[in-house]
Formats: C-alpha cells, structure tokens, sequence
C-alpha cells in the first residue's frame, strides 16, 4: 500500500499518462500510472473529495482504479463516486481479508461472498480483475483460494484473476501459470522482485503491475516516520544512501524513483495513491523526463547488488 504520495500527469509529459500499454496476455492497454485505492479508505477520505480526485484523475488519463475489500470504506466511496464512468477505466480489487486487514479467510465460499459484496460495494456487475491479496505459498499449493477466483470467473464476476504478493508465494504463483497478473512490490528500496518474479512473468506473457512504486517516499521528512509502515524503507534507503535522494529536492528524488520502477523491463504500470486532489497538478511533472537513462538505472540496481542483502526480501 502506497502511503500519503499522488500523482498525476498532464497533457504535456514526455512519459504521457494516455500511452498505454498493453497488460500481458490480456486485452487492457492500462495507463503507467493507476490510482491505488487505500489511501481513501484508510484515512477516511469524504465522497466529495475522492469524486473530485477521481475525476481528475480519469481527465488527466489514468485508466486504472486498485482497490481492495479490506481498505475500509474504498470500494464504497469508488463505487459511489465514478460508477457513472465505468466504462472509462479497468477496475481491479482484491480478496482475501473479509474482516479487514490481520483478517484472513482462504476458503472459496469465504473469497466468492467476498467478491459479491465488492461488486455490491463497487456497484458494478463485474470487476476487470480480482487478485489474491498477498496469500502464502501454502495457501496457493492447497489450492482453494485459486479454485474461488477461477470460479468466480466463470461466474462472469471477473474478466482476469490475479495474485497480489510478493517473494517465494509470488514467485509459485506466477510458476503456476494459472494467473493473468502479478501485483508485486518494485521500487528503489525494493528490488527483489525485477530477478526473482517479473522476468518470468514477463516470459509467461503476465500483466506486471508495480506497487508501493516510490517505496513510500519514506525519505519525505528528512527522519524516521512516525508510521512504522515506513520503516523497513527507511533504514534500507538510509544504507543505500542514493545520491539522487541525497541533498536533493523531494519533487527531483520522487521523480526520479518512480522513473526507475516504470523503467523496469515488464512493468505494465505503477499503483499510487492520495487523497490530495489539489496535488494532481503539483505532481504533474513527475514523469516530464520519461524512462530513466541506461546509466541512471543501472546505477541504481549495482546499488542494491553492492548493499542489500539477502534478507531484503519483497515488502508485503
């Protein structure tokens, strides 16, 4: 989950918000950036300040929504506010924690009455894509949870099925071959998964989609934040210690993460989150200077090569 960073972009950006690309194997040609829907739920954004920030969005060119039935009020307050412009944007959720997050229910009764009350929540009839919500490996190899997206495939509530996750459990499941997408951590912080999972998936013609793609901007500050939810990117940025960060404005270090997960061979597009619909235009820059040079990218993943050890694994 990103937290408290929005984006957006405008007509003008040399890495335009409307050029599209096509998410793997399926028939959506998605916008590098897509809204990430906790935000909104967890800090409990009013309906007239997410249908002002939605809207926008979609003006700007944005044409996916991710959200999920354990951030709170979100898929309401999606439903609610641009359901009269649903043929506008690929809606994507996911599954898997009924009671909220810390909840888990894995069975396929428990993940079918999951779905139906998201498209009640959604108000819609079917959603683009419904994901397993950062399941274990063991939960995947028992093979209920699968067998409940498959089903509710079947049963027209979505088009495509995907697993949200990240190290050994997305590594299985994009093994599998039985999931259209992979929703996994990737940004400057977080790098096990451009090795590990997406050069597969890339291979298995998988929809790649980047979450937590500036690792939180966990750096913002200038000190450890308060939310222990940053924590684990700040001391790792701390030991990385890039020179991009280092002593540079925040819009110029933002910038230039995010350029790096969008750079990433595979990835399809880069999930991020607000509730600040007056940022749209503060941010609209951000990708002014499109992918990153061979040299900026590289410098960052000899980087991680040079510090991150082996327990830096993929942030749930």
């Amino acid at each position: 989950m990103q937290r408290d960073v929005s984006t957006s972009l405008n007509m003008t950006v040399k890495f335009p918000l409307m050029e599209k690309r096509r998410l793997g194997k399926t028939d959506m040609e998605v916008s590098v950036l897509g809204f990430g829907g906790a935000e909104i739920g967890y800090e409990g954004a009013t309906a007239e300040t997410v249908e002002n920030l939605l809207n926008s969005a979609l003006d700007a060119g944005l044409n996916v929504i991710d959200t999920a039935e354990c951030y709170e009020s979100s898929e309401e307050l999606i439903g609610k506010t641009v359901n009269h412009r649903r043929d506008e944007f690929y809606l994507f959720t996911k599954c898997g924690h009924p009671r909220g997050v810390g909840s888990e229910d894995w069975s396929i009764d428990s993940i079918l009455e999951s779905i139906e009350r998201s498209l009640r929540r959604l108000q819609t009839d079917r959603v683009d894509l419904v994901q397993l919500h950062s399941c274990s490996e063991s939960v995947l190899k028992k093979g209920d949870a699968i067998t409940a997206l498959q089903t509710a495939r079947e049963r027209g509530y979505t088009r495509f099925i995907g697993y949200s996750g990240d190290s050994r459990a997305a590594r299985f499941a994009v093994e599998s071959g039985v999931f259209d997408t992979l929703q996994t951590s990737i940004n400057i912080a977080d790098q096990e998964a451009i090795e590990l999972t997406v050069p597969l998936a890339l291979e298995n013609k998988m929809g790649v989609i980047a979450k937590r793609p500036i690792a939180n901007a966990a750096w913002k500050t200038g000190h450890k934040p308060m939310d222990s939810y940053q924590h684990t990117y700040w001391d790792r940025l701390r030991k990385l210690d890039y020179d991009f960060i280092r002593g540079r404005a925040l819009e110029h270090s933002i910038a230039h993460a995010l350029r790096f997960t969008l750079s990433v061979p595979g990835v399809h597009t880069a999930i991020v989150g607000t509730t600040k619909p007056e940022r749209w235009q503060q941010n609209a820059k951000l990708l002014e200077g499109g992918p990153l040079s061979a040299s900026d990218f590289d410098a960052i993943r000899e980087r991680w090569d040079d510090v991150a050890p082996r327990t830096w694994v993929g942030q749930t």
